[in-house]
């Protein structure tokens, strides 16, 4: 079973961005992974994973996200088309209520098997939920625009977003008190999220 998985870089002010840490370390010898770094930039970020799934024709894409504040790694259940950008991408595009498609429905469910993913997860005692926002940042943008490619597409693969939390070293300086997870947490925890995808059970 060939995967895509994708990272994005650092956003932010960020120095570090857990997802691309993690993906960059994930390791799953049953399958073949296809790992891709991902520009925090809309448009860009669509484009590059886009080009990728038709390059490498993969049987899954699992992307990964930084969703700071959180303290689970959490399976997407939807993406919305929607884009509201609360801070510029690292382009410094900022976006305000408009659609990721145009004349694209309103939403697309994630077709990875997020409830098995979480799952996987907590027996490997990592802490994992489902999560039924992505936001309105390039995170939902990249989920909702991969969806819906493979929908027009017809291609039936399976495909969502996972978003995981800060690592400590984010969160050191921080007046407030912010949850974080360590990397090899996080690391395990997608190693074990992909192992419920459907080859790996």
């Amino acid at each position: 079973m060939k995967i895509l998985l994708t990272g994005f870089d650092p956003f932010g002010g960020e120095q570090v961005n857990p997802a691309l840490e993690a993906v960059k370390r994930v390791a799953v010898p049953d399958f073949e992974l296809v790992k891709l770094t991902v520009p925090t930039v809309f448009e860009e970020a669509a484009q590059v994973v886009l080009d990728a799934i038709e390059s490498h024709r993969p049987d899954a894409v699992v992307c990964v996200g930084q969703a700071g504040g959180r303290s689970q790694i959490t399976p997407e259940r939807v993406a919305i088309n929607i884009i509201d950008a609360r801070i510029p991408d690292n382009r410094g595009n900022q976006p305000k209520d408009c659609p990721a498609v145009k004349e694209g429905p309103a939403a697309y469910f994630s077709t990875l098997p997020i409830k098995d993913m979480v799952s996987a997860m907590e027996t490997a005692g990592i802490p994992a939920a489902v999560s039924n926002t992505a936001g309105t940042f390039v995170c939902n943008y990249l989920m909702y625009r991969v969806l819906h490619a493979l929908a027009v597409s017809g291609r039936q693969i399976p495909a969502g977003f996972i978003h995981v939390p800060y690592i400590p070293e984010q969160t050191g300086n921080r007046a407030e008190d912010v949850p974080s997870l360590p990397l090899d947490q996080i690391i395990r925890g997608l190693e074990a999220a992909l192992y419920a995808l459907p080859a790996g059970q």
